[in-house]
């Protein structure tokens, strides 16, 4: 089977799946779609395509695990709003004959909370928190350029006295071509269920499906990469009740005619994440990104500002690599992301094989030095030459 034929097949399973879709804000576990990696928030908040031996980035897609990430540990912090925190933690180990496979923890911390009944008298304080155990696992298939991996997850959350329990299925696939500087991947997420409810009612888990592709031009210090996210709904358009679309003019009463270019241009921008990578050195980089869904549901008409907008920066120093990325998603703040990544195996002490005998070796005695120099070798006789004939 050839890689198109795999590409088909996986395209019908991706369809199959479509029909039973949810959009993120109807389902539970919603922390699972929260960018970890510094590098994948200052990119706009998604990254599918970067097959570049970067733990952080494998938990968005479980296809980018690589050979190169044997023994690799990856960390991820993020401040987010008020006493909001979360991180990610992973660590990745490539087996012979199998694959990749990476073992990671991802948790949320909402922080602490007044407990108080219906008419405000306070009884102590309570927490809120959820995390999700993940197992993912990747291989390349036929050829190095086209890889499939896997992400299970065990998700558990606490809200108060209430807990849940649930799991979650990523499926993942990526196609390089190098020598054309760019790449393509899919990924179906959040296939699952909630096992146990809060409350009784059992909720959705907030399934997507993503396409993405990255582009680097030859020769040029620069990498685009763009995805479209909701594969499975066309329409993410969201109408705030408080601030409903104006349908009639104020003053004549006629209905105001909208543009349908302009409608339609509006909904596919909102599946879209732009981000671009500037490659200064070898071990510096700086980003950027662009995401238009955050910007038309979280920005203030009176004043947008930098809403939406995502930058950041990463290098290596030593043998460690470390991201940051500040993400504007509203007026009132941002959030700041921190990453660091390293490899076990550079640590590991280097062996030097050493020349001197070892202590059970006999060591012979050195010789000694002749007393009298030999005579020396008489000068060769030289043979007698002719004379040379004249011209």
């Amino acid at each position: 089977m050839n890689v198109k034929k795999i590409l088909f097949v996986f395209t019908l399973l991706l369809l199959s799946l479509v029909s039973t879709a949810q959009v993120g804000g109807n389902n539970t576990y919603e922390f699972l779609n929260l960018p970890i990696s510094a590098r994948v928030s200052a990119l706009g908040g998604n990254l599918l395509t970067a097959r570049d031996g970067d733990l952080n980035v494998s938990l968005v897609n479980p296809a980018l695990l690589s050979d190169s990430m044997d023994n690799n540990v990856a960390l991820s912090y993020i401040n987010y709003f008020q006493d909001v925190n979360y991180g990610y933690a992973a660590y990745a180990k490539k087996f012979k004959q199998i694959g990749v496979i990476s073992a990671g923890i991802q948790y949320l911390d909402y922080g602490k909370f007044i407990r108080a009944d219906e008419i405000g008298n306070t009884d102590g304080t309570f927490s809120a928190n959820e995390m999700s155990f993940n197992i993912s696992y990747a291989r390349s298939i036929l050829d190095s350029n086209f890889t499939v991996g896997a992400t299970l997850k065990t998700i558990y959350s606490h809200l108060e006295s209430y807990t849940s329990w649930g799991s979650a299925l990523d499926l993942g696939a990526v196609y390089v071509r190098p020598k054309r500087g760019w790449s393509a991947a899919v990924v179906i997420k959040n296939l699952g269920r909630q096992w146990s409810t809060y409350a009784g009612t059992r909720e959705k888990l907030p399934f997507e499906v993503q396409l993405g592709l990255s582009m680097k031009p030859k020769h040029v210090p620069f990498r685009l990469s763009l995805v479209y996210e909701n594969l499975e709904k066309w329409d993410l358009t969201y109408t705030d009740p408080a601030n409903l679309p104006l349908t009639e003019d104020p003053l004549t009463g006629e209905p105001i005619k909208q543009n349908k270019y302009k409608q339609w241009g509006d909904k596919f921008m909102r599946h879209l994440v732009i981000g671009g990578e500037f490659i200064i050195t070898k071990n510096f980089f700086l980003r950027g990104g662009y995401n238009y869904q955050h910007r038309k549901e979280l920005k203030v008409p009176e004043k947008r500002g930098m809403t939406g907008f995502s930058f950041g920066f990463g290098f290596r120093v030593y043998k460690f690599h470390f991201s940051y990325a500040r993400a504007v998603y509203h007026l009132a703040g941002a959030s700041n992301n921190f990453s660091i990544s390293f490899n076990l195996n550079s640590f590991a002490k280097k062996r030097f094989s050493s020349p001197a005998a070892s202590p059970e070796t006999p060591v012979p005695a050195p010789t000694a030095e002749p007393t009298t120099a030999p005579a020396p070798t008489p000068a060769p006789v030289p043979e007698s030459v002719p004379e040379s004939s004249p011209n």
